[in-house]
């Protein structure tokens, strides 16, 4: 199985600026000086296998949107951010205008989430078959409202492809698309469901948009059970733990500190910190990334959890 990343971005997508991406440069060019660079192959493995990743990358800057391939031919998606855009773009590219089939599991709606879908190509052209789970009650008029006036000029009765809506209960396994997904309630402004996906012994849980607060014992418990021996989860580390507990207490996400005692609670293989605060250039996800690492490792008892910041664009192999 396949873990990709098509947006990381939380709150709203934010575009890398030309200030940012002039120091980039500068710093490239002066890493290069003297280095013989003289063909596009050195230049590109320069670039791919020399530089930091805040100088020859960017974290990106699309709203929430993952894709889980489990290798069949049908698609899994969490969350309709801006990603889905490059996501349909890239899939009717390798399609060739077969029709696909979609199976898309929701968090919340929220705009940073659901903004996507107008720009969803699929859901434009006959043939295509999109079903969009959730546990809200008001998830399909959400999608409905978004498509049509005053907010977008196609009405969403204009779609031509066969889109339909699923209610699930939290708490309660379903067995879909090849996975055992199950849903639990998150602490967040009008609720928000994160997914644990269980597949031929593999585990993902995708739990974005969820304020975690520690004092509570029996939630940190449900929610370690939750994450119980992930192999990956995809975990909102918004905001840094002094925010979480002050000026932004009860805003409806959480920090790296908080997703490092629960991943070792739980003890999940590998932290995947996501939804990044869109006021933060690479550079501050990097340096959030070496803090996180480090508090992982001086905190670290008998089981160790790998730290990563998705970026737009990164895979994960399972």
């Amino acid at each position: 199985m396949r873990v990709r990343f098509w947006g990381t971005r939380g709150s709203i997508p934010t575009a890398m600026t030309s200030a940012a991406l002039k120091r980039k440069l500068v710093a490239a060019l002066t890493q290069a000086v003297g280095r013989g660079l003289d063909t596009p192959e050195k230049i590109e493995a320069f670039v791919e296998h020399e530089l930091d990743f805040t100088v020859g990358h960017t974290y990106g800057g699309n709203s929430s949107c993952v894709q889980l391939d489990p290798g069949g031919e049908e698609y899994v998606l969490c969350d309709l951010g801006s990603g889905a855009r490059a996501f349909a773009n890239h899939t009717l590219a390798v399609r060739r205008g077969a029709p696909g089939v979609y199976h898309v599991f929701m968090s919340h709606t929220h705009w940073d989430h659901i903004m996507g879908f107008p720009f969803f190509m699929p859901a434009y052209i006959p043939g295509n078959r999109i079903t969009i789970y959730g546990c809200h009650a008001w998830l399909e008029e959400a999608f409905r409202r978004q498509n049509g006036a005053p907010s977008f000029p196609v009405e969403f009765s204009q779609l031509g492809a066969d889109v339909r809506f699923v209610q699930l209960e939290p708490d309660r396994p379903y067995d879909l698309v090849g996975f055992r997904v199950t849903a639990k309630r998150q602490h967040h402004t009008g609720d928000s469901y994160g997914y644990r996906f269980e597949r031929e012994g593999r585990v993902v849980v995708y739990s974005t948009d969820s304020e975690h607060k520690l004092d509570d014992q029996g939630e940190t418990d449900a929610f370690a059970a939750f994450f119980r021996d992930a192999d990956v989860v995809i975990f909102d580390a918004q905001y840094s733990l002094a925010e979480a507990i002050s000026i932004k207490e009860d805003w409806g996400h959480s920090s790296n500190v908080v997703g490092v005692e629960l991943c070792q609670q739980a003890r999940a293989k590998h932290l995947v910190m996501y939804h990044h605060e869109p006021t933060y250039d690479d550079e501050k996800i990097a340096a959030v990334l070496a803090e996180t690492r480090r508090f992982e490792e001086i905190t670290r008892g008998d089981h160790a959890v790998r730290v990563s910041s998705a970026w737009d664009g990164m895979e994960i192999d399972l």
